[in-house]
């Protein structure tokens, strides 16, 4: 630990000399009193939509998008002030937050340059003292990440391929201007965010998210599921605090400051924004509904449920259909996850409905919800019952099936927290790992794995894998579990720890609308979650038509943000 921490205060002292820190004006927090904010003022915003494909004499073809990373002002409720945000778009004046939606055809590449045009400075505290992208002068690094995408591994948006405004300083893996999205997976909903080292919790809490849609016609026309018009909506979920200026606030003052003067091991705000407006309201029709939600917080855990008694119908989870819907009356979604689902207003039996949320914070066992954290947005609903000629289907997208018998290889990945002195947390890692050391999660392309996922933490933790999907196969609780983690702690090795004899606890039942293919889950504490990952396209088993084995490779991690900045992340390199 003495090379660490003088590792660390040699770069936050290089840091300081170069000028790049943030101005030490954080002290001002004058904060919102959100409870003071009147609820179901501002009307939900439909984000502008980017089409990612061009259509030439009736036939869709390829398409270059240029978007844009801005530093500007949001209003996101009628009675803050602007906040300073950084917002993407197609120029300064449409940039949104959350950005804009950009709808893409199955098959049809989508090529995009992301521009970065952000000031020298963050208007957000972030520390150095934590594995950070740092430019060698001024300037915010960013780099894009398609969440859900299977794409290669130079268009996956690494963590160190970060770029400055300009592209005037680039990170060690950085290798080209214009990405390019395959699109050749089966239709589903994606979404984009910033990825860069270090900095991802920052730059999306200031703004840097949108939804992505990869649309397939020929298969999802017959299901008669609203589609492609006004009853078809992307909600994006997250949650912010404010100070009296209208600026975001993030504490600047880390759990452990002489550590990590800024790093807190979550964030959580009050403030609930959908769709870019603090608690929305939304007009809608006696009708089905199809809203596609993604939590793009960066701790927060929702658990949805409808004031009024109204169902969700689940039709698809993340980035692929589920092959029957499921009625639920609430349901938990983690951060970035993604539930496609209907709502039909026709039998609400009141004109409103207030979508609530019960998730305590942190999840599972932290503080209790608020008033003000608690709701999330307000339906208004016409009076008037009308004909609908949407429909919910009895049976949606069947994919082959998740045979474990066909795994080439078993693994064990144990979720570790670190403490200090003062038992707060000081990173995370995954198996033990920082995420300089070399990747030791090396698939082959075109298999598929078995991932004991070992959860040693009190947090839930949702795993993200990129460019592979997954089925969960089943969650156990371990016994003595203190036992195990000492032995795990002192080897760090599942099989020598003897993970079968504590392994053998209550089974906990996955949801019946997250039993399809996943591109994150969530690690339950205490538990042994056992995952299915194909490294292949899941709708024909096929293998990737690029090379996935080639440089910079892709990662795993937790999406809770603060935790995959600091460290909670791996190298996933493949092998041909």
């Amino acid at each position: 630990m003495v090379t660490r921490e003088k590792i660390l205060l040699f770069h936050l002292l290089s840091l300081a000399l170069a000028g790049v820190l943030i101005s030490t004006t954080w002290a001002d927090d004058r904060l919102v009193n959100t409870s003071h904010l009147e609820m179901f003022v501002d009307e939900l915003l439909d984000m502008p939509k980017v089409l990612g494909f061009d259509v030439l004499n009736g036939v869709p073809t390829s398409k270059s998008l240029k978007i844009g990373m801005f530093h500007k002002k949001w209003k996101f409720h009628r009675d803050l002030p602007p906040t300073p945000v950084f917002a993407y778009g197609t120029s300064n004046k449409t940039a949104t937050v959350p950005g804009p939606t950009i709808e893409t055809l199955h098959g049809i590449h989508t090529h995009i340059t992301w521009r970065n045009h952000l000031p020298p400075k963050h208007i957000l505290p972030w520390d150095p003292t934590i594995p950070t992208a740092v430019p060698k002068k001024r300037g915010i690094p960013t780099v894009v990440h398609l969440h859900g995408g299977i794409d290669k591994p130079e268009s996956d948006g690494n963590a160190n391929s970060w770029f400055t405004a300009g592209f005037k300083e680039k990170g060690p893996t950085w290798t080209k201007k214009k990405y390019l999205y395959h699109n050749i997976q089966h239709p589903g909903n994606l979404w984009y965010h910033d990825h860069a080292m270090g900095l991802t919790r920052v730059n999306l809490l200031a703004g840097l998210i949108g939804a992505y849609i990869i649309r397939q016609p020929d298969i999802e026309a017959p299901l008669r599921l609203p589609y492609g018009d006004e009853f078809d909506r992307p909600l994006i979920v997250f949650d912010r605090s404010f100070r009296t200026d209208g600026s975001i606030y993030m504490d600047p003052t880390g759990n452990n400051p002489s550590i990590h003067p800024q790093w807190q091991p979550e964030y959580f705000g009050d403030a609930i924004i959908v769709n870019g407006k603090a608690w929305p309201y939304m007009k809608v029709r006696r009708r089905k509904y199809r809203f596609r939600i993604i939590n793009a917080s960066n701790a927060r855990f929702f658990n949805f449920s409808f004031t009024n008694g109204l169902e969700f119908i689940h039709v698809a989870a993340d980035s692929a259909y589920l092959e029957k819907p499921v009625m639920v009356n609430a349901f938990l979604l983690a951060p970035s996850e993604i539930a496609d689902v209907v709502v039909d207003f026709s039998r609400s039996k009141s004109d409103s409905a207030i979508l609530v949320n019960n998730a305590p914070y942190p999840y599972p066992s932290g503080d209790p919800v608020n008033e003000s954290n608690g709701k999330v947005m307000k339906f208004v609903i016409n009076k008037h019952p009308e004909g609908d000629t949407w429909r919910v289907p009895k049976t949606l997208v069947k994919y082959p099936s998740a045979d474990s018998s066909s795994a080439s290889l078993t693994r064990y990945i144990a979720m570790f927290e670190y403490t200090s002195d003062i038992d707060e947390p000081t990173h995370l890692y995954l198996n033990g790992k920082s995420y300089e050391e070399p990747a030791t999660e090396m698939p082959k392309v075109g298999t598929s794995e078995v991932w004991n996922v070992i959860n040693l933490t009190e947090d839930n933790h949702p795993l993200h894998i990129h460019l592979g999907l997954f089925v969960v196969l089943d969650q156990t609780e371990l016994v003595n579990v203190d036992e195990f983690k000492d032995c795990m702690s002192k080897i760090n090795d599942a099989v020598k720890c003897h993970i079968s004899k504590y392994a053998r606890g209550r089974k906990i039942e996955v949801p019946a609308h997250e039993k399809g293919w996943k591109n994150v889950y969530k690690m339950t504490p205490g538990c042994v979650t056992k995952i299915l990952v194909r490294f292949a396209l899941i709708h024909s088993n096929a293998s990737y038509p690029f090379d996935a084995s080639a440089e910079p490779g892709y990662v795993y991690h937790c999406h809770i943000l603060d935790h995959e900045d600091n460290v909670m992340m791996r190298p996933l390199k493949f092998i041909k």
